[in-house]
């Protein structure tokens, strides 16, 4: 068992199938099947459970695939280490919660792409939560998130504040009405929802009525559509607001606060291409 088997193995795991393992290592189909299966001859153990859906992973692949989430990126900060110095160069995987992807992230990284040329990055977007558990196993080597955020295994430095705002319907203002409405989420477990229930109980109602959707877009055009509210931050809803798609209502102390952040893992050499990104971050607005 080598790297390259690792990598593989690791491939069709996050794939789900090996078709699509393939076309991102760019390798061909059948080099892909040969390998898993010459892994498994070897380790004498199924790693996959096979069906029309694609591949599952058995028990035994689940414990392999942590073994190799960390060795290869170990092998990566190795290579990285050994390049101390360089101009900041290789891949850098990124997450980053929806609304501060646009808002934040975004120019951030054309500033970043056109200062590291050489950096290949890729983005996804998801809840806090589901975001702080990828850079933990190394599936992503960093995020923005709502925070703050306390874990062991990971480092958090606050970015930016921003202010949690309810949006409804423009026109609509029997605030009693409004807040027996649905409230238009992301996910069930969004990191809002906490602060939601908190609130709504201030005013007197006790169950929250969730409805998931999932981006952005589509919360804000099922708001303007009467399908429910929303708590999202301002900044993210200001535009649609200018444009008289939704109507704010401020919430008061403590339930707008709201702190964005950005985390990576805890006590591990960060690389070139993720040091020059935290900088950039960090670097205070003129």
């Amino acid at each position: 068992m080598d790297a390259g088997d690792l990598k593989i193995f690791q491939a069709v795991a996050r794939e789900g199938s090996i078709s699509k393992a393939a076309i991102v290592l760019n390798y061909v189909q059948s080099n892909v099947t040969t390998r898993i299966r010459q892994l498994e001859a070897q380790l004498q153990v199924p790693l996959f459970h096979r069906s029309n859906r694609g591949m599952l992973l058995t028990p035994a692949g689940e414990n392999l695939l942590g073994y190799a989430d960390r060795i290869l990126e170990l092998l990566d900060e190795a290579e990285q280490a050994a390049q101390e110095g360089s101009p900041p160069s290789g891949n850098l995987r990124l997450g980053s919660i929806e609304t501060a992807a646009s808002r934040f992230l975004t120019p951030l990284l054309a500033e970043y792409c056109a200062c590291y040329p050489e950096v290949r990055y890729s983005l996804v977007t998801g809840g806090t939560h589901e975001l702080n558990q990828r850079v933990i196993v190394h599936e992503l080597h960093g995020a923005l998130v709502y925070g703050p955020v306390e874990h062991a295994k990971l480092k958090y430095m606050k970015i930016y504040d921003d202010e949690l705002v309810l949006i409804v319907k423009p026109g609509e203002h029997d605030m009693s009405a409004l807040l027996n409405r649905p409230m238009l989420f992301f996910e069930v477990g969004c990191s809002h929802r906490t602060q939601a229930e908190d609130f709504l109980k201030t005013q007197g109602v006790h169950s929250l009525n969730v409805m998931e959707y999932g981006t952005l877009d589509t919360i804000i055009n099922g708001v303007t559509a009467g399908l429910g509210v929303s708590l999202l931050p301002r900044s993210s809803v200001v535009q649609a607001a200018s444009r008289g798609e939704v109507q704010i209502v401020s919430l008061p102390d403590p339930y707008s606060r709201l702190e964005v952040g950005f985390v990576y893992a805890h006590g591990e050499h960060i690389s070139n291409a993720l040091q020059a990104l935290v900088e950039i971050m960090t670097v205070p607005e003129q």
